[in-house]
């Protein structure tokens, strides 16, 4: 029921592209791919993300290429723009995902994790491989599980929440 909402702004924007702005002091620049089932809902597209200490920019498009959402934080403020475009804002970018797009998206904590590290404000449960990897973790309520690396970079992760499962392919770092 949640992803409804998605799949229309999908299908009103399916034409429309949103452009993307570099942070300044980009830390990582990934893209891949991102797949998100809640229930028996599900949507799948690409990924492009630059992230900052200060600033993060999400680009979020379909399988086509078409923009379904663009998340940007500076500082403690977040602002998801779909394609038709709406604005929507918040301070917590996991409500704010799940309000709009139907799915929880942990953005703070997200971060860290497709650095294969906890994140630096909370504690965390987590197993390594014989490697030194991070092969689980556990933390602020979500299950991450890495099932692939590239070298020392995680380049496949499935993450669960509740009854949210997000798996994230990443092809590309930069």
């Amino acid at each position: 029921m949640k992803l409804f909402p998605l799949l229309a702004i999908l299908l009103a924007g399916a034409c429309a592209q949103l452009e993307t702005q570099a942070p300044q002091d980009v830390e990582f620049d990934l893209s891949g791919r991102l797949a998100a089932r809640y229930g028996n809902e599900a949507f799948s597209g690409n990924i492009a993300w630059r992230h900052a200490k200060s600033a993060d920019e999400m680009l979020i498009t379909s399988s086509l290429g078409a923009g379904v959402a663009r998340i940007v934080r500076e500082g403690d403020s977040i602002v998801l723009t779909t394609a038709e475009p709406r604005e929507h804002r918040a301070r917590d970018a996991e409500a704010l995902t799940e309000e709009v797009l139907g799915f929880r998206l942990p953005l703070s904590g997200l971060a860290h994790w497709v650095r294969g590290r906890p994140s630096v404000e909370t504690e965390a449960r987590i197993d390594y491989d014989e490697q030194g990897r991070a092969r689980a973790l556990e933390e602020r309520g979500w299950k991450i599980d890495f099932l692939e690396y590239e070298g020392k970079r995680p380049s496949r992760m499935r993450l669960t929440y509740r009854d949210i499962e997000l798996r994230l392919a990443i092809s590309q770092w930069k």
